[in-house]
C-alpha cells in the first residue's frame, strides 16, 4: 500500500525503466528532489533557441568550414557536408535535447539515468568541456588583442616598417617558405612571440595574459546568474555576428576578383568526392560544429519547458548552424578573390590552417580595403561574440553538472551559486595560462586536437551506445511521445541505431597525429595528447566500475541480468516494467527510499540470478 500511495503521488514523467544498461527510477530524496522540481526555466522558449545557436555557431564556422571547403575542392565539399548534416548531426542533436529535457539534468545525471553502466559518458563530456574551456578562452583572448591593436592608423599588421619584422618580410600575399606577409609576421612574431618548437617553452606574454583575465571577467558577468543572465546576453551575442557578416559580405562582392574567390567556392572540383577524407572531414565538421557530445546543449535544454517542441529546436539550430557556414564561406572566399586580384596569385595558394585563416589571412585582406581600421574593429568584434557564446556553454556544463550532483554541499561552502560560478572560471583561467605563454600556440594545438577531435569521437560512440543501444530507442521515443504528443519517427530511429554509430566508428579509423602547420609534434608531445584525451576517456570505464561496484548482489548475479536483458526478446522485456512484486528495480536505492529500514532488501530478480526469466514470466 506504500508503495501504491507513492506512485500515485509521484508524476510517471520522471520514472524511467530497468537495470545496469537500461534506466532505473530517477528517485531524489529530500533537497535533491526539491532542487530537481524547483530547475529554473528560460524565461522565454526563444532564449533557449539564441542559446543552441550561440553554442554551435562559433570560430570553427569561419574558419574551420571555409579551409575544409578550400582543402576539399570547392563546392564539393557541400555535397558531403549537407549529407552528413541529415543523417549525423540533426538526429544526434535530436537526441541529445530529448534526453537532457525529459531528464532535466545535465549531462551527468542524464546519462546516469539512461544507462547506470555507462554514466562515465556524462562525466567525460562534462570533463571534455572544462578542458575545452580552458584553451578556448585563449582564442578570445587573441581576438581581444587584435580588436585594440585595431584602433591604431596605420594597422600594425599593414607593412612590414616594425621592430618584430624580419628581413624577409614581405607586403605581398605568398606561399613560399623562404618569406612571411607582414600579418603573418604580427601573428607570430609580435602577438605570439613564438618559440620554434614544443621543447622550448619561453616566458609568459604579459599582455595576453592580462587578456586572458578580461576574458574569464566577460564570461563570469555573462553567466554567473545561471541562465536568468546568460538568456538576456544571448539577444546580442548570437544575433550580432549575422549582421557583421552580412555587412562584410555586403561589401566584400563589391570589391575587384570577389566573384572568383566565389567561383572557386561554390563550384566543385568532383574527382574530390573519390577521397575518403573528404567525408571524414565533412562528418567531423558537422560534429564539431554543432557540438554534439560535449554536454553543452544538453545541460542547456534541461531548463527546458517539459513540453517543449524538441524537434522544431533541433530544426533550426543545426540548419541555421550550417547556413552560418555556408554564409562565412562565401565572406571569406570573396575575401580571398581580392586578395588573389591585387597579388596575381591563384586562390588556391592563399589560404592557411588553423587560427591563421582569421588571424593572417582575413587580417592581410583588411589592410588592403578602404576605411580599414573599421572592418577591422568590426571583425574582431563579431569573432569576440562568436567566441563568447561557445564558452558561455562549456562553463555552464560544468555548474550545472556539479550543482546537479553536490548541490547541498557546494552551497554550505561557498553560501551562493555566484561564488561557485566564480570558483569555476577561476580554476579554468589559471588551467589556461600555458597556452598564453610563448609556447602557447604549439600546447593550443595539441589540446585542441586531443580533445575536440580524438576525445569527442570516443565519447561519441559511447554515448550513442548508452543512449540508443541500451537505453534503447523505443523508450527514447516514448519519452519524446510523453512530452510532444509524437513519436521519432524511423528516419530518426534508423539514424540513431545504425547510420551514426557506423560513421562515428569509421571517423576514429582515420586518427592522424597532432601537427601545427609543418611543425611535426615529437613523440613525448603526443604521448602528453594522449594524456589529455585520457583526462575525459579514462571516467568511462571508471563509470562502469563504479556501476558494478555498488550494486546489490555477486558481479555473476549481476551478469546474468545483463546478459538476460540484452538477448530477451525486445516484447519479453515489456513485461520487465509490469512486475508487481518490486517495478524490477535491480537498484536497492529504490527500496531504501520506501522502507529505509530495510536496507539490504534487493529485487526478487537479483535473487534468482539464472532463473531471472521464470521469475519475470
Amino acid at each position: 500500500s506504500r508503495i501504491s500511495a507513492y506512485h500515485k503521488s509521484y508524476s510517471y514523467r520522471h520514472v524511467f525503466h530497468v537495470s545496469l544498461t537500461t534506466p532505473i527510477t530517477l528517485v531524489t530524496q529530500g533537497a535533491d528532489m526539491e532542487q530537481q522540481l524547483d530547475r529554473p526555466t528560460w524565461s522565454r522558449q526563444i532564449e533557449f533557441t539564441l542559446a543552441g545557436i550561440g553554442c554551435a555557431v562559433g570560430l570553427g564556422n569561419v574558419w574551420r568550414f571555409p579551409y575544409l571547403c578550400y582543402r576539399s575542392g570547392g563546392g564539393a565539399f557541400l555535397v558531403p557536408y549537407l549529407i552528413m548534416l541529415v543523417v549525423l548531426g540533426i538526429p544526434l542533436l535530436y537526441m541529445e535535447l530529448i534526453v537532457g529535457q525529459y531528464t532535466r539534468r545535465g549531462p551527468v545525471h542524464a546519462l546516469a539515468t539512461v544507462c547506470p553502466l555507462l554514466k562515465g559518458v556524462g562525466i567525460a563530456s562534462v570533463a571534455i568541456s572544462f578542458i575545452m574551456c580552458t584553451y578556448y578562452n585563449v582564442v578570445i583572448t587573441w581576438a581581444l588583442y587584435y580588436l585594440f591593436s585595431s584602433f591604431q592608423a596605420p594597422l600594425p599588421w599593414q607593412n612590414c616598417n616594425n621592430t618584430w619584422n624580419t628581413p624577409n618580410c614581405t607586403n605581398l600575399a605568398t606561399n613560399s617558405s623562404y618569406s612571411s606577409t607582414a600579418s603573418q609576421e604580427f601573428f607570430k612574431y609580435k602577438m605570439l612571440e613564438q618559440t620554434s618548437g614544443v621543447d622550448e617553452t619561453g616566458v609568459v606574454r604579459w599582455e595576453l595574459l592580462l587578456l586572458l583575465f578580461l576574458a574569464w571577467i566577460l564570461i563570469y558577468f555573462c553567466i554567473f546568474k545561471g541562465v536568468k543572465s546568460t538568456g538576456k546576453v544571448v539577444y546580442f551575442t548570437a544575433l550580432f555576428p549575422y549582421v557583421i557578416l552580412i555587412a562584410l559580405l555586403i561589401n566584400n562582392a563589391q570589391l575587384p576578383g570577389a566573384l572568383d574567390g566565389i567561383t572557386f567556392f561554390i563550384v566543385p572540383e568532383w574527382d574530390k568526392l573519390l577521397s575518403v577524407e573528404v567525408w571524414v572531414n565533412a562528418a567531423a565538421q558537422i560534429f564539431n560544429s554543432i557540438g554534439i557530445g560535449f554536454g553543452s546543449l544538453m545541460a542547456m535544454s534541461s531548463y527546458n519547458s517539459f513540453n517543449n517542441n524538441v524537434l522544431k529546436d533541433t530544426l533550426t539550430i543545426s540548419i541555421i548552424n550550417s547556413l552560418t557556414s555556408i554564409l562565412a564561406g562565401f565572406v571569406i572566399f570573396s575575401a580571398f578573390g581580392y586578395m588573389s586580384h591585387l597579388q596575381g596569385i591563384p586562390v588556391s595558394d592563399l589560404a592557411v590552417d588553423g587560427p591563421g585563416l582569421v588571424f593572417v589571412l582575413y587580417p592581410q585582406a583588411f589592410a588592403n580595403m578602404p576605411v580599414a581600421q573599421l572592418w577591422a574593429v568590426v571583425f574582431f568584434f563579431m569573432l569576440l561574440c562568436l567566441g563568447l557564446d561557445s564558452e558561455f556553454a562549456m562553463v555552464e556544463v560544468m555548474v550545472t553538472s556539479l550543482m546537479d550532483e553536490f548541490y547541498q554541499h557546494l552551497i554550505q561552502i561557498f553560501k551562493r551559486k555566484e561564488l561557485f560560478v566564480l570558483a569555476v572560471c577561476g580554476a579554468a583561467c589559471l588551467l589556461g595560462i600555458p597556452c598564453v605563454m610563448q609556447v602557447g600556440i604549439y600546447v593550443f594545438q595539441l589540446m585542441d586536437h586531443y580533445t575536440a577531435i580524438v576525445s569527442i569521437m570516443f565519447l561519441a560512440v559511447f554515448e550513442v551506445i548508452a543512449i540508443c543501444w541500451c537505453y534503447g530507442v523505443t523508450r527514447l521515443s516514448d519519452n519524446l511521445e510523453e512530452m510532444t504528443g509524437k513519436r521519432a519517427n524511423i528516419f530518426f530511429r534508423l539514424c540513431w541505431l545504425i547510420v551514426a554509430p557506423v560513421i562515428l566508428i569509421f571517423s576514429i579509423i582515420q586518427f592522424k597525429p597532432a601537427r601545427y602547420g609543418d611543425y611535426v609534434f615529437p613523440p613525448w608531445a603526443q604521448g602528453v595528447g594522449w594524456v589529455i584525451a585520457m583526462g575525459s576517456i579514462i571516467w568511462i570505464p571508471l563509470g562502469a566500475v563504479h556501476t558494478l561496484w555498488v550494486l546489490p548482489g555477486s558481479f555473476m548475479q549481476v551478469t546474468h541480468i545483463n546478459h538476460f536483458l540484452f538477448f530477451t526478446p525486445p516484447k519479453l522485456l515489456q513485461v520487465v516494467p509490469t512486475c508487481k512484486c518490486c517495478f524490477v528495480m535491480f537498484m536497492c536505492q529504490y527500496y531504501r527510499y520506501i522502507f529505509p529500514t530495510e536496507t539490504e532488501v534487493v529485487c526478487h530478480t537479483m535473487r534468482l540470478g539464472w532463473n531471472v526469466k521464470n521469475a519475470v514470466l
